[in-house]
């Protein structure tokens, strides 16, 4: 039997000097905005982070040696996001980021060596951006209401359709597109392929770009394209025809666990400003962390970061395990239900108690409540994985269809009574005596 919570010495000096250098590097130059994200900005100021990282032996630690990276279990890579989770430039510097990450790693898995040398090592070394093209604005994600269809006209793809939140489409070079090639495949699994699209390939259209919250129409990251008879080569193609659903799994079990660490080390980030602006803020009857109301929200929010971040952890040494996401199913989707309700839980109050400075674009609060929302959409709506979650609980029970259950305590009583009815009438005898012996004495005496 073994039971440990605690992280091998070896890669807690890792995550120490990811700390150190999360505070000290990452944190401050988040604060520049717009300059560090242009061309000149990423030469300038992310690629030399990004080689102390690589100096590290932390650059892409979701991929294997072979692609670059350390090959890090899910328990682990569990652990470095929950630091990188609380600024949302750290994935960058540490070569982890959504949805490059993702792409790459199906990429790796399927792609042919032609498409990894155009695709893979560009995307490993920062070089291009990739966008995810899957959400249609009819269906959103679900596959089986894919529109958008590509057909085969010699030995080209013709794709037509059109696709919602292709997250990064403005600033990538390729799109991995989701379309339908087998409308009348008997499995409805199997009707939906992977293409990578060079996004200046003629026919496709950005639309618009969506911004998540607030902000000025058009000046998001969520690409709204279309495809207008875009044509592409056969070899287009990622993986086999129809493999779609089996491609998805590799890429979003391992992600939605990220998503989760990084969404606990955003908890934890909120949580310690609540708890810092409790023992600061005074008021007329003294400090904020004096009064039980604060102190009740800082104790429901601990318990709740706490628990979740077990619930994960536990999810990612259970994949490490298996080593198959589908005995992880469950798991997964509980992380998934349980992550937009307590970073919304937890950034709300602490929104709540920095009172109006709390809810301006001067604190990050109202961007992790918008965040929050986001995290019971992205990678399935919260039902969708409450009902997977659901089920997979109740594959391991059956039907009961008696007029009482078996366990109607009447039933349980009967049956208990049966089990050990030589017991009992030992019992019974036994007490018998004694009453005998008791009467007996009490006439002697």
């Amino acid at each position: 039997m073994a039971w440990d919570f605690e992280t091998d010495p070896e890669f807690q000096k890792k995550l120490d000097w990811i700390e150190d250098f999360m505070r000290e590097e990452v944190e401050p130059l988040s604060q520049l905005g717009l300059a560090v994200r242009g061309s000149l900005g990423r030469e300038k100021f992310i690629k030399p982070l990004q080689e102390k990282v690589k100096e590290q032996g932390l650059w892409a630690c979701h991929l294997g040696p072979e692609l670059g990276g350390q090959g890090y279990g899910q328990l682990k890579l569990g652990l470095m996001n929950e630091k990188l989770g609380r600024n949302s430039l750290a994935p960058t510097v540490f070569g982890c980021q959504a949805p490059d990450t993702g792409n790459a790693e199906i990429i790796a898995h399927y792609g042919t060596d032609k498409q990894k040398e155009k695709y893979l090592w560009p995307l490993l070394n920062g070089d291009i951006r990739s966008a995810f093209s899957m959400s249609e604005p009819t269906g959103g994600s679900d596959p089986l209401t894919f529109k958008t269809r590509a057909v085969l006209d010699g030995d080209e793809w013709v794709i037509n359709g059109e696709k919602w939140f292709s997250t990064n489409a403005r600033y990538s070079q390729v799109l991995v597109l989701y379309a339908i090639t087998d409308p009348d495949a008997k499995d409805p699994y199997r009707r939906t392929s992977i293409f990578l699209v060079p996004t200046d390939t003629p026919g496709v259209e950005i639309i618009r770009n969506v911004g998540v919250g607030t902000g000025e129409i058009g000046g998001g990251s969520e690409g709204y394209v279309r495809y207008n008879n875009v044509r592409v080569p056969y070899d287009a193609l990622l993986g086999e025809r129809g493999a779609a659903f089996v491609i998805a799994q590799v890429r979003l079990g391992g992600g939605r666990v990220h998503h989760a660490m990084r969404t606990v080390g955003a908890c934890k980030h909120a949580l310690d400003l609540m708890c810092r602006r409790a023992v600061s803020r005074t008021t007329r009857d003294g400090k904020l962390s004096d009064l039980q109301m604060v102190q009740e929200q800082i104790a429901d929010s601990w318990i709740a970061v706490e628990q979740f971040r077990l619930l994960v952890l536990r999810t990612a040494w259970l994949i490490d395990k298996h080593k198959d996401y589908n005995l992880v199913r469950k798991d997964i989707a509980a992380i998934k239900v349980a992550m937009p309700k307590v970073y919304n839980d937890v950034a709300t109050k602490a929104a709540h108690l920095h009172g109006a400075l709390g809810v301006s674009n001067e604190m990050p609060f109202m961007h992790m409540v918008t965040s929050s929302l986001v995290m019971g959409i992205a990678d399935g709506p919260t039902e969708v994985h409450k009902v997977t979650l659901a089920k997979q609980v109740l594959k391991d029970y059956r039907a009961d269809n008696d007029l009482f259950p078996n366990y109607h305590i009447p039933r349980l009583k009967e049956a208990a009574e049966e089990k050990y009815a030589t017991e009992l009438k030992e019992l019974r005898e036994a007490y018998k005596a004694q009453g005998a012996e008791r009467a007996k004495a009490s006439e002697n005496a």
